[in-house]
């Protein structure tokens, strides 16, 4: 994922004066910006207008933060990659549950059969957790063990791995 750089930081601090600000001509001083009418409309339109912004920025804002949003360094990366590990991980519990709900719907009524097929899921999964494990040491391999860079590797994998075998466990048994 790239990084922002240390200019694209000051052309976006930068922006706001060369909106308000003709520089070479020097046309528009600042005390123009603020200058009042007799009922001190434009100051009341000017706070108005933060206001609003503010309000609306405020708004917008997620309860809930992504820790993927705004990546700029490794520690965020880190953060990102764990995230992603963890999102996986949840999204794959869910829908091994919504499998087993939905073997227990088409075959409650033959508890032999569920019982069977059960197992099998059970022991594919835990063979399925062991393959994912070794995969991924392997795709973090070239990186130190316990440093940053293996870390978010290792993460990445899991998240990958773990989606697939996600969306496959979500294919089993639907009608």
């Amino acid at each position: 994922m790239p990084k922002a750089s240390i200019r694209d930081k000051g052309l976006r601090e930068a922006l706001p004066r060369r909106l308000f600000f003709a520089r070479r001509l020097r046309q528009n001083p600042l005390h123009h910006w603020f200058s009042l009418d007799s009922n001190g409309n434009a100051m009341k339109s000017i706070l108005l207008a933060l206001a609003l912004i503010s309000t609306v920025a405020h708004a917008t804002e997620d309860t809930e933060q992504n820790p993927c949003d705004a990546v700029e360094n490794d520690v965020q990366t880190l953060a990102c990659s764990a995230y992603g590990k963890t999102a996986a991980e949840q999204l794959l519990s869910e829908n091994l549950q919504s499998l087993n709900e939905r073997l227990q719907t088409r075959y409650g009524s033959d508890k032999a059969q569920l019982n069977d097929i059960t197992a099998k899921i059970k022991a594919a999964q835990q063979l399925w957790q062991k393959q994912r494990d070794a995969d991924c040491a392997i795709a973090a391999f070239p990186a130190k063990p316990g440093s940053e860079a293996y870390k978010i590797a290792e993460n990445d994998c899991m998240a990958q791995v773990s989606d697939d075998r996600s969306e496959f466990l979500e294919s089993i048994g639907q009608e």
